[in-house]
């Protein structure tokens, strides 16, 4: 088990420092809030931008957790791959399309809406920003939909952000959410 390098809050402090900041109670339930709620303003902040997406997006749900995934295994961020695969496989994403970003140039599930978002997906990890071609493919899958573009790059450079929190401060899993579902493999 991992030791965060900040340590998290104990559950009821978190509950109660989520309560002032006005971040939902379950949230302070996660590793990662009992960590950030040392920052009850940041961890509002952040909650609020996560929550925007995940309940209120206009970005295909399954594409948002393709995105994640990927992030995942591209980071080697293991919190991150193991809690979106629960949150994936609630939303109907299937263990074969979540397996498959691992390479999902080579997996065949993939139309062509899903390879350009994987796409920019490996663009913004790899280089910072997504490419042109990239950016042409999202643009034509997602019919140009601004909206969409715009929460698109924001997902992908928010979830990357918060890879890079999780493995900075060492974030552990919680104690029920198992390593690198569904078979422990991690990317090498």
């Amino acid at each position: 088990m991992t030791t965060a390098r900040v340590p998290g809050l104990p559950l009821g402090e978190a509950q109660a420092a989520a309560d002032e900041a006005a971040v939902p109670n379950y949230m302070a339930e996660l590793s990662i809030f009992q960590v950030l709620l040392n920052h009850p303003q940041l961890a509002r902040a952040v909650n609020d931008l996560l929550a925007t997406m995940l309940w209120h997006g206009t970005l295909d749900a399954r594409l948002r957790e393709l995105v994640i995934m990927r992030i995942g295994w591209l980071t080697a961020c293991d919190y991150e791959w193991s809690q979106h695969w629960r949150v994936a496989s609630r939303l109907g994403v299937t263990a074969d399309d979540l397996i498959g970003v691992r390479d999902w140039q080579r997996y065949d599930g993939f139309g062509p809406t899903e390879r350009a978002v994987l796409a920019a997906t490996d663009d913004v990890v790899r280089d910072g920003a997504i490419s042109t071609e990239s950016w042409a493919a999202c643009k034509r899958e997602l019919q140009s939909d601004r909206t969409v573009l715009i929460e698109l790059v924001t997902a992908i450079s928010a979830w990357r952000m918060i890879a890079s929190i999780l493995q900075s401060l060492k974030v552990p899993l919680e104690e029920d959410v198992a390593s690198w579902p569904p078979d422990g493999q991690s990317p090498q």
